[in-house]
């Protein structure tokens, strides 16, 4: 066997593990993704219990893309699957498909990160909706863009770890930590899988 193969089958013997068998670092991104979970959820119900409350009455169907929307949500969907196959590619040690597989996934984000960008100047110049011209543009606002400071951070996370493997200092035993940024990167994907159809879609059939 070789020792690329070796050190690939060893790395996980340098993670230490909690009681339940769960490494540290996974485990602690579970419980905060627990937390984020009840966070965003609070924020989708509001709006769902807000959104028609307005002073004054705004056809939102009139403005939103969802070509565009369904474009960068595909996009997003797309990046979780590169997500995978970086760390597929990380616990096997195959440090040049992690790279090509991280920087599709950062590259992806930055897509989506656009379409939004353009979508809120679409709604401020175009429409002169804000966070503060009613309680739709609030709760709208407050709940995408949170999503969106998401996003950031997980591109921003991934472009560290990126630059760090041209270093020569990242080798398989950093599989746990890529492994740990991919499940930032899934979660931050299924909640858009959800506000999707809550938001946009929900205004042609709610």
């Amino acid at each position: 066997m070789s020792h690329t193969a070796d050190a690939a089958l060893d790395h996980g013997h340098h993670e230490e593990y909690t009681s339940t068998g769960i490494p540290h670092k996974k485990l602690c991104m579970w419980a905060f993704l627990a937390s984020d979970c009840m966070f965003f959820g609070t924020l989708i119900s509001t709006h769902l219990v807000y959104r028609k409350t307005t002073t004054e009455p705004i056809d939102v169907t009139q403005i939103l893309d969802i070509p565009l929307t369904s474009f960068s949500t595909f996009i997003l969907l797309a990046s979780s699957l590169l997500m995978a196959l970086a760390v597929s590619a990380m616990h096997k040690a195959n440090l040049k498909m992690t790279r090509w597989m991280l920087f599709g996934v950062i590259v992806f984000g930055l897509i989506f990160l656009g379409c939004q960008v353009y979508e809120f100047t679409h709604f401020v110049r175009g429409y002169g909706l804000t966070l503060s011209s009613n309680i739709f543009g609030s709760t709208f606002f407050v709940l995408t863009g949170t999503h969106g400071v998401h996003v950031t951070l997980g591109v921003m996370w991934l472009i560290g770890w990126l630059i760090y493997s041209f270093t020569g200092k990242m080798g398989p035993e950093h599989a746990m930590d890529v492994e740990v940024a991919g499940l930032y990167w899934h979660f931050v994907d299924i909640v858009w899988v959800i506000i999707f159809p809550v938001v946009y879609l929900a205004e042609y059939i709610l």
